[in-house]
């Protein structure tokens, strides 16, 4: 283990709240999209304070995959071409994607490989439940491990002590990482995600999806939804880093709201295809840009 001590929860999470590019706008762009009040100005007004993500719409927009007669000529007019839906599928990921590369820890895109794989089996999963919304749980599902992120950022030389652990004890990586910093990315994930003003109960499903015992029953539709795709996602491996394989599962849980192995497994295949459209040769390897 490294001579210093490890920086406080406090401490990371205030490192990662000064980085650029932080999925902050992604709350007011939910409370936008949800509202029926809201135009194609409205949303577009948001999407256009990021420079970037708003070049990235356009991009879409005008891509053949949406066959446009003719270009897009503003933001506005390309958030009617995408619709809702891809809209938001777009910024969320293109604004986790960034944070990614300015967080920076193991190959670039790899955790945006994985959040993506586990948003899309959350959206599918909820698309078949019909009990939960698929956008709230594609959300969820991309954001569930935004912690990692923050921790690799101010933790980085504690990652061999980590690792060590984990390795000796056979345990989960969350609790090595208890073991050697004093706290997990779960609690980091759910401060972040607090402190950006995600709804709170985001900020519950980060906190407890690997645990759903300790959540409240408003958040467990969502946490089943969630656990089953990071079972999905971590299955077919994009973007797995290496604690990936240790997660838990709770397979009782998941038959309590009905996740049966056979319909995980009729699943996988249908978010494989969904991230071959979203990524295509980024979804194994390289960096992952919008």
């Amino acid at each position: 283990m490294p001579d210093q001590t490890p920086p406080t929860i406090d401490q990371v999470c205030e490192r990662a709240l000064n980085l650029p590019c932080a999925p902050a706008l992604l709350p007011r762009l939910i409370t936008t999209l949800q509202s029926t009040d809201s135009s194609a100005d409205d949303i577009a007004a948001i999407i256009m304070v990021d420079p970037g993500l708003a070049a990235a719409t356009l991009r879409l927009a005008n891509s053949a995959f949406f066959g446009p007669s003719s270009p897009a000529a503003s933001v506005a007019e390309a958030v009617v071409r995408l619709g809702q839906k891809e809209l938001y599928r777009l910024a969320a990921l293109a604004l986790v994607s960034r944070w990614e590369t300015n967080s920076g820890h193991g190959d670039a895109g790899d955790f945006c490989r994985h959040a993506l794989c586990t948003a899309l089996a959350a959206e599918v999963l909820a698309e078949t439940s019909e009990r939960v919304d698929p956008q709230s749980a594609y959300t969820a599902g991309l954001l569930c491990d935004i912690g990692k992120l923050a921790v690799a950022h101010a933790c980085d030389s504690f990652y061999p002590a980590i690792r060590a652990h984990s390795a000796a004890n056979q345990c989960a990586w969350t609790d090595s990482e208890r073991a050697v910093l004093g706290y997990d990315h779960i609690q980091v994930g759910a401060k972040l995600l607090k402190a950006w003003n995600f709804p709170a109960v985001f900020v519950e499903i980060a906190e407890h999806y690997l645990t759903p015992a300790q959540a409240t029953a408003e958040a467990l539709p969502l946490i089943a939804h969630l656990h089953a795709a990071k079972y999905i996602a971590t299955s077919f491996g994009p973007g797995v880093g290496e604690d990936g394989f240790l997660f838990v599962l709770n397979e009782s849980f998941l038959l309590e709201w009905g996740f049966t192995p056979e319909l995980l497994e009729e699943t996988m295949p249908i978010v494989h295809e969904r991230a071959i459209s979203r990524l295509r040769e980024t979804l194994t390897t390289g960096g992952v840009k919008f």
